[in-house]
């Protein structure tokens, strides 16, 4: 296995460094909805796990102008998925509750437009004192039952598993956000596509032959 550090904006792969790293683990309990937060076909040979922050800006940054042309060109092309791992960052105040808001959506299979919606409207709520209001905007924007996402949210019921996920990505090597476990490596910031393209393309042949 191994770990890729590569500055954030890096063009190519050719100077990063390679070390040995673990897998995130999952929440390690019954309901850690990996499912619900895993985009692309199951059977997928590679598997793309983003470590990540909703409050983070270079992630949102990821979301805006990269992940769409890696679903565009792996995704639907049932070469990779992606399993999203939550990273909340201490410095970010209301990460922590945005992970715990996208995890209880994903409870009504809702986890996948949350995450398109935190990231679009991450400037709106980022500084909020009190982010609750708006986070129960999004959910009867995208359609949840208001009741059981205040109750969810209210009783923290996923604020375990979000732990959880932040120890997992921590005991992989995750230091900051965005950062992509591929297939035993580390990519590290919010790379461009042509980086994720040198890395993906690679492992791609090699699971083929």
């Amino acid at each position: 296995m191994h770990k890729w550090f590569g500055a954030p904006g890096a063009l190519s792969l050719a100077a990063l460094v390679l070390v040995a790293v673990p897998r995130p683990a999952a929440a390690q309990n019954d309901d850690d909805l990996r499912a619900e937060r895993t985009r692309g076909n199951p059977a997928a040979p590679v598997t793309i796990y983003e470590i990540s922050d909703f409050q983070c800006p270079y992630c949102g940054e990821f979301w805006r102008q990269t992940l769409p042309a890696i679903e565009r060109e792996y995704v639907a092309a049932g070469k990779v998925k992606i399993v999203f791992v939550n990273m909340p960052l201490p410095i970010h105040p209301n990460a922590e509750p945005a992970a715990e808001l996208a995890m209880c959506a994903a409870r009504q299979h809702k986890f996948w437009p949350m995450h398109d919606l935190l990231f679009r409207h991450q400037d709106q709520w980022a500084d909020l004192q009190d982010p609750a209001p708006y986070f129960l905007s999004l959910g009867d924007s995208v359609r949840a039952n208001r009741a059981e996402l205040e109750g969810c949210l209210s009783a923290k019921a996923t604020r375990a598993l979000v732990q959880s996920d932040f120890e997992g990505a921590v005991r992989s090597g995750a230091t900051s956000t965005p950062t992509f476990y591929i297939e035993g490596g580390l990519l590290v910031g919010s790379q461009p596509i042509e980086v994720f393209r040198s890395a993906l393309d690679s492992i791609v042949r090699a699971k083929a032959k």
